[in-house]
């Protein structure tokens, strides 16, 4: 039977049963009310439709069905989720005072779908960023906004979705559910659980896309986010609230460093989260073994959009992690945020908006590529008292080809963050490790964020660092060097020595203090290279067990005073002489 059709209108009523010529009056009159017009309608079965009916006006869609009764009635309930205590007495007022109502959902159809995107006409009125409802449940995200059609990125099994399939609108921007049982999980880009641990109850929902705390909400970074890594804290100190880069090749050790940063905020009181956008499903379940064997899952979440998820997956990845750290953020607790890495997230987005049909730019990406990563990063921050007290900080990691830091989306991502630890290729065969780049690399936060005492003990090693490195160029070709350079030289390699640290063994505030002060005044000069780490471990030990009063003062009040200074020298000078005489130095 055709649908007739009169003023551009078409009305098409769907049931299990035919309706009476009585129950057809009261439509036509219906639809002569609401749409100030005569409307012929038309009847077709659908077995699917039970207990009532559904209505299809132009892009209006009335579902009067049980089923979406029911759907009205848990859309009700859903908006009191996050209320607390309060949502047993809410639910029950909501019950008592709920009457379904006829109201139109707009609906679409698809026109086209493939690649994890979806074409659809007839959602006018839906927003950028809007979640859309498809058949079988599928969710997606309107990403482009055309005359007479919508481009839409799939979640969930896009082979649900097919040319012809409805689709309406839900009113609704992307969210992540939030919450405390988080903690400890492994979750997907949705919220999802896929660490067969059990289903997640959220507190609430955090919008995706949210805009960055402003000036006035925030406050200066001043509390130190310790690495563990005596090289990152001594010259390139990290705070609450701060964005630093990890930038290098593949295979240098980017990831090590995030990790190790995450484990060194055990006892610390600071949520962690880590971000993995296309990487290998092997390695993400490495790193999460990792972080189960050292007792820091506890406080970690895990969000995994891996190589084999869809682009729209992996695009949406990152901003999800974010929310979640937002909710903790606003409930004034400290986060840190691992995105690894943002190269994969930009490729990711390329391949959304060419799917998109959106006009490529520098080397294929859209002109927002730019838009994409700071909106991200900009959601990092110190909250004022005001605001709770909170912070999140962001550690994005970004890939590297061949050392080239001047390629697109590196210089992009430099130019929103805060400072950047740049790993060096060349530094991490020769056995470097971790392989920092001291000339490259930089905070902006810089000592503001830094401990007293190892502001004091850190001193020069920068600028000690830099001259070996002059001297080390301009001497390897040299075979006659006196005294004094050969010292200088002996020097800047014991300090390269004691920069070297095992992955996965984050030193506390106190130790590197301890080796900083001891190696910068000279203590170790004269042990063997080979035998520097040796010395630096026992080193650490001896004052554990002979001198824990000074790890007390140390790490309770956080100051190098003159005579704490004095002691540590006498204790490691006499360790060192005692453990390496000058009979057995080189």
């Amino acid at each position: 039977m055709s649908v007739a059709e009169k003023g551009g209108l078409t009305a098409l009523l769907r049931s299990s049963a035919p309706p009476t010529a009585e129950q057809l009056l009261r439509f036509e009159s219906w639809l002569r009310l609401r749409y100030g017009e005569d409307i012929a309608l038309d009847w077709e079965v659908d077995a699917s439709v039970r207990g009532g009916f559904t209505l299809s006006v132009g892009s209006d869609f009335f579902d009067w069905s049980l089923e979406g009764r029911i759907k009205q009635f848990s859309e009700t309930v859903r908006d009191l989720s996050g209320k607390g205590e309060r949502l047993l007495p809410l639910i029950r007022s909501a019950i008592d005072d709920w009457n379904p109502e006829v109201a139109p959902r707009e609906q679409g159809t698809v026109i086209s779908v493939g690649d994890g995107i979806a074409n659809v006409s007839g959602l006018d009125n839906a927003a950028y960023g809007e979640i859309i409802v498809f058949d079988k449940g599928v969710r997606g995200m309107v990403q482009n906004l055309s005359e007479g059609r919508l481009g839409c990125v799939l979640f969930g099994d896009t082979e649900l979705v097919k040319a012809g399939s409805f689709a309406h609108r839900s009113g609704r921007t992307a969210g992540m559910p939030v919450g405390e049982e988080f903690l400890g999980r492994v979750v997907d880009a949705l919220g999802s659980p896929i660490d067969n641990g059990g289903p997640i109850r959220a507190a609430g929902y955090f919008p995706v896309e949210s805009p960055a705390p402003g000036i006035i909400d925030r406050k200066s970074v001043d509390r130190p986010m310790e690495t563990g890594i005596i090289a990152i804290d001594s010259m390139f100190p990290i705070g609450r609230g701060q964005r630093e880069l990890i930038i290098g090749d593949r295979q240098t050790g980017k990831t090590t460093i995030a990790l190790d940063t995450i484990l060194n905020q055990k006892d610390k009181d600071c949520i962690c989260i880590y971000v993995a956008i296309g990487q290998k499903n092997s390695s993400v379940a490495q790193l999460v073994e990792t972080l189960r064997r050292h007792g820091s899952l506890e406080y970690t979440v895990v969000v995994n959009a891996s190589a084999s998820e869809s682009v729209s997956m992996q695009y949406i990845a990152p901003y999800a992690g974010c929310a979640l750290g937002e909710y903790f953020m606003n409930k004034g607790k400290d986060v840190l945020i691992v995105y690894d890495d943002l190269s994969k997230h930009a490729i990711a987005y390329r391949a959304l908006s060419l799917l998109l049909e959106r006009s490529p730019g520098r080397e294929a990406y859209p002109g927002d590529v730019f838009y994409l990563h700071s909106r991200l990063l900009e959601r990092a921050a110190q909250l004022s008292e005001a605001k709770g007290g909170g912070s999140m900080t962001a550690l994005p990691i970004v890939e590297t080809q061949a050392g080239d830091v001047s390629a697109y989306i590196p210089t992009n991502i430099i130019s929103i963050t805060d400072g950047q630890i740049f790993l060096e290729s060349s530094f991490f065969r020769s056995g470097q490790r971790p392989a920092v780049n001291v000339g490259l690399s930089v905070s902006r936060v810089g000592g503001a964020a830094q401990t007293k005492a190892m502001k004091k003990a850190a001193g020069t090693i920068r600028i000690d660092l830099a001259q070996f490195r002059e001297m080390e160029v301009f001497t390897q070709f040299s075979s006659d060097l006196d005294e004094a350079t050969k010292n200088q030289l002996t020097y800047g390699q014991s300090l390269m020595r004691l920069l070297r640290q095992k992955q996965h063994s984050p030193l506390q505030m106190y130790e590197q203090v301890i080796l900083l002060v001891a190696m910068l005044n000279k203590v170790m000069v004269n042990v063997p290279l080979s035998e520097v780490n040796l010395c630096c471990e026992s080193l650490l030990n001896h004052m554990r067990s002979t001198r824990e009063d000074i790890c007390s003062e140390l790490s309770a009040i956080g100051v190098l005073s003159p005579e704490l200074r004095a002691e540590i020298l006498s204790t490691a000078k006499a360790f060192v002489d005692a453990a390496w005489p000058p009979s057995l130095r080189r």
